[in-house]
């Protein structure tokens, strides 16, 4: 279970959002709402471990997430910026990625992934040509090559068009049926149906 104790955030001298608190367990969606500007990407980012928690805590089953291996092995995180290098091909971005985070992963499981996500025939092309829509879904396809319990996602389905947003729903859909975790922001409908989501808004 992932549980989040009176979590604050500063930026400058700006207070963005102070006791904030949820869990999340297995199976289940947890849908951050909020205005732009209030802080959901900073919340996002603490609660990965990847920025700094000055007030408050942030626990994985009960331990605190700061230095906590588990967590790291049990969580991916995909933000705004795709992390993606632009002169490497889709498969040497998941390839790398892999690599970083000491998985080891077979090329048919990752061609695997590529397809899945719609670039079936731009698997080897550069990241540098393909376009926005097609960029996020190469870094989605990370969520399939990890075995990662809980996913972080930060606007997920943004540049995407119909199917390859519905494409994701059912990427979410199953994970949550396997009792994965899914924290996330979105401005836009969940492609979710049939599926249960928990809200938590972010207050300015």
């Amino acid at each position: 279970m992932l549980s989040v104790t009176d979590l604050s955030c500063t930026r400058g001298d700006r207070r963005l959002y102070s006791g904030v608190g949820f869990q999340l367990k297995a199976g289940t969606c947890l849908h951050l709402q909020g205005d732009n500007g209030v802080g959901k990407t900073s919340l996002l980012r603490q609660v990965s471990g990847l920025s700094t928690v000055p007030e408050g805590q942030v626990s994985w089953y009960g331990q605190p997430i700061a230095d906590n291996e588990s967590f790291r092995a049990q969580r991916i995180y995909l933000g705004h910026d795709l992390s993606m290098k632009e002169d490497l091909s889709a498969m040497e971005n998941l390839q790398f990625d892999s690599a970083i985070a000491g998985c080891s992963v077979n090329s048919q499981k990752l061609l695997s992934a590529l397809k899945r996500l719609g670039l079936r025939g731009r698997e080897h092309l550069p990241v540098r040509v393909l376009s926005q829509g097609q960029k996020r879904r190469a870094a989605l396809a990370r969520l399939l090559t990890r075995q990662a319990t809980l996913w972080i996602l930060d606007e997920p389905i943004v540049a995407l068009d119909l199917p390859a947003q519905e494409a994701v729903g059912l990427l979410l859909k199953a994970h949550l049926d396997e009792g994965g975790m899914v924290l996330l922001t979105s401005h836009h409908p969940l492609p979710l149906p049939g599926t249960s989501i928990a809200s938590y808004r972010l207050q300015g």
